[in-house]
């Protein structure tokens, strides 16, 4: 059963992250931190994929995150190769992501978001231990995330990335392991409220305090954003309403929505070399990037171009989910859950991973805020959800982006140590 309230959080978080890399705006990863959004949502699917397969969803999961990726591929490790990449065996990372594939100079900013897909893999496999721990010792296995936050902050600066990212956004992932077995829906909100600004507060505090290179944007202020973010994905999901109704009153908006969560990962991955190559462009040919026209003319190319992409490539993601190919998603009638979270023990989620989605770079990663990978695991026929890099939103069981490099006004999002 499709949750249009899932569904519409992930739209704004993948419209987020569009507008932020084309853009620039900082203010934008305090309002939406739209990467832990993602996670959380994609941990609460993954966890409900396994309550339904057991480990096979790992398989399945991965099955419909790396298509997208090969397709990428095919297009760019070529050109880059032809542009100066050596050979190596790295390139097996193409494959399977476990490290940042490696890419060239131009390739490194134009492929920056394949950090995201690295850091989903990684997830999707800790995944049947982390919910066997988390069902046994949810405080201390939520907590662990956090705790190796601050160590690699002030005592590991230099540990691998992505030790680092589990430490930034493995937690949202566990929120959405709580956000999938009901405990945040029977927490008391005389609980889940103070826990919550506490943490987003204690996340403000530090960034405020504590500025990147970019004054307040929070993909330089790794502790400030895992705090901030726990506090406020808390809040989403802990205060989620049943449902979001609404959403199905206006046909053009539904169906937008729709087509979002569908292609969510497909946008992740070809909005940032269409931002990137944009960009490129318009310095060359003299254009302000920063002032209003120079802003609105990115926006609205980058916007067309990437409809274009989703045309072109998102039939991959259908192919993925063992579903009929559509060139727009969301044709046929469309079906709305009105009990939400509660409305049955073993849901079924309709729709399209990412996490869309993302921010980083590191040899050929980071970007901004990412998406996860219809049908439910791996069943063909109907529309459904496995969850993951963009799919779209399902109830959940309430029975149980970082190098920053900057390209004319282009935001690379991860940390500039690394990403």
């Amino acid at each position: 059963m499709r949750n249009r309230y899932v569904d519409l959080i992930r739209f704004l978080a993948i419209v987020r992250v569009v507008v932020y890399h084309t853009t620039g705006w900082a203010f934008l990863t305090i309002a939406f931190p739209a990467m832990s959004v993602m996670f959380a949502l994609a941990g609460s699917l993954m966890a409900a994929s396994l309550d339904r397969s057991g480990n096979r969803a790992v398989g399945r999961r991965l099955r419909r995150l790396l298509p997208s990726l090969w397709l990428l591929a095919v297009f760019f490790v070529p050109a880059m190769l032809l542009t100066g990449l050596p050979v190596s065996w790295r390139l097996v990372f193409w494959i399977a992501p476990v490290a940042d594939p490696p890419s060239n100079t131009w390739g490194a900013l134009a492929l920056s978001a394949i950090w995201y897909l690295r850091d989903y893999l990684w997830f999707v496999l800790a995944s049947p231990l982390a919910l066997w721990l988390f069902r046994r010792y949810p405080l201390p296995t939520l907590a662990a995330p956090y705790v190796l936050l601050a160590v690699v902050e002030f005592g590991f600066p230099t540990a691998p990335a992505v030790v680092g990212d589990f430490g930034l956004y493995f937690g949202a992932w566990l929120i959405g392991f709580a956000h999938h077995d009901g405990l945040l829906r029977r927490l008391s909100r005389r609980v889940l409220v103070p826990v919550a600004v506490a943490l987003a507060g204690a996340g403000a505090a530090w960034f405020l305090t504590h500025p990147g290179p970019r004054g307040f944007d929070l993909n330089d202020i790794r502790l400030g954003n895992g705090l901030w973010s726990a506090g406020f994905t808390l809040l989403l999901l802990g205060l989620a309403p049943s449902g979001a109704a609404w959403v199905e009153r206006n046909e053009i908006f539904s169906r937008a929505v729709t087509v979002l969560n569908r292609r969510a990962l497909t946008i992740y991955l070809w909005h940032m070399p269409i931002v990137i190559g944009l960009t490129a462009l318009m310095v060359r040919a003299g254009w302000r990037l920063h002032d209003f026209t120079g802003t609105t003319v990115r926006l609205l190319v980058v916007t067309t171009l990437v409809a274009l992409a989703v045309g072109l490539f998102g039939w991959m993601e259908d192919v993925a989910a063992r579903r009929p190919t559509a060139l727009l998603p969301g044709a046929g009638p469309r079906r709305t859950t009105a009990a939400g979270p509660n409305r049955s023990a073993n849901p079924r989620f309709d729709g399209h991973p990412l996490p869309i989605p993302a921010q980083r770079s590191g040899s050929g990663s980071g970007s901004g805020s990412g998406p996860g990978p219809g049908r439910s695991d791996g069943d063909s026929g109907r529309p459904g959800g496995d969850g993951g890099a963009g799919e779209s939103g399902q109830a959940p069981d309430a029975g149980r982006s970082d190098r920053v490099q900057e390209t004319g006004a282009v935001p690379v999002d991860r940390d500039p140590a690394r990403r």
